[in-house]
């Protein structure tokens, strides 16, 4: 019998302790462990994935830079951008990691829509993207994932209400020149708190086949 889905409202953590506290998760879960959707937001910090080629370093030293094995180059987290992480057993959910992306950017995408803004994902580079204040295309959410043994982890995470500033000392997600924006500055009024629920509210009920949703 599957368990429920379960949501865990974690606060501001420590990155590198999160990520280590995921890899945990995965490598211990049996058949019958319930998915998970952590909730939370990070301190400033620099996020390297797995495609390290050709990317380059930040050009400020005063935020750390952790070493991380998700899938993508390299982006900032900070207080003011919620990230949702998604460990699943994607088998359970007649997922592969296709779908998974296309799932996670369009419930983004779905988010802004209900506040009027028009979105767009690209099967070049995931992620979501948006028209800027100048009308400029820019970057709002980025996805970053890890597979082991048919389960996920790490997930997105979607710029609200931060300090835009720290992107310009790296390339984000390894694109020199991609502008960066958040909800605020597209004139949603709503802080983390209100558009992480939003977003755990889309979620679960995109993974609520089979489960009976539950929270901790």
């Amino acid at each position: 019998m599957l368990q429920p889905l379960k949501v865990r409202h974690l606060g501001v953590t420590d990155f590198e302790t999160t990520c280590i506290a995921m890899q945990d998760f995965t490598a211990n879960r049996q058949p019958d462990t319930p998915d998970e959707l952590w909730l939370t937001e990070h301190p400033p910090v620099y996020s390297l994935g797995l495609n390290r080629k050709s990317v380059r370093l930040p050009s400020r030293d005063d935020i750390p830079l952790v070493h991380t094995d998700r899938g993508g180059k390299i982006t900032y987290h900070a207080p003011g951008q919620v990230i949702i992480y998604v460990l699943l057993d994607l088998k359970r959910n007649n997922l592969n990691i296709r779908s998974l992306v296309s799932l996670l950017e369009n419930t983004v995408i779905g988010l802004l829509a209900g506040y009027g803004v028009q979105a767009t994902a690209k099967t070049d580079a995931p992620g979501v993207y948006v028209q800027d204040h100048q009308g400029l295309e820019a970057k709002i959410a980025s996805l970053g994932l890890r597979i082991k043994n048919n389960c996920c982890y790490h997930g997105l995470s979607l710029n609200v209400d931060m300090d835009l500033n720290p992107f310009s000392a790296i390339d984000p997600c390894g694109y020199a020149g991609l502008a960066v924006t958040q909800t605020k500055a597209l004139g949603i009024d709503a802080n983390t708190q209100v558009m992480g629920e939003l977003l755990l509210k889309k979620l679960t009920a995109q993974f609520a086949n089979g489960y009976k949703n539950g929270r901790n």
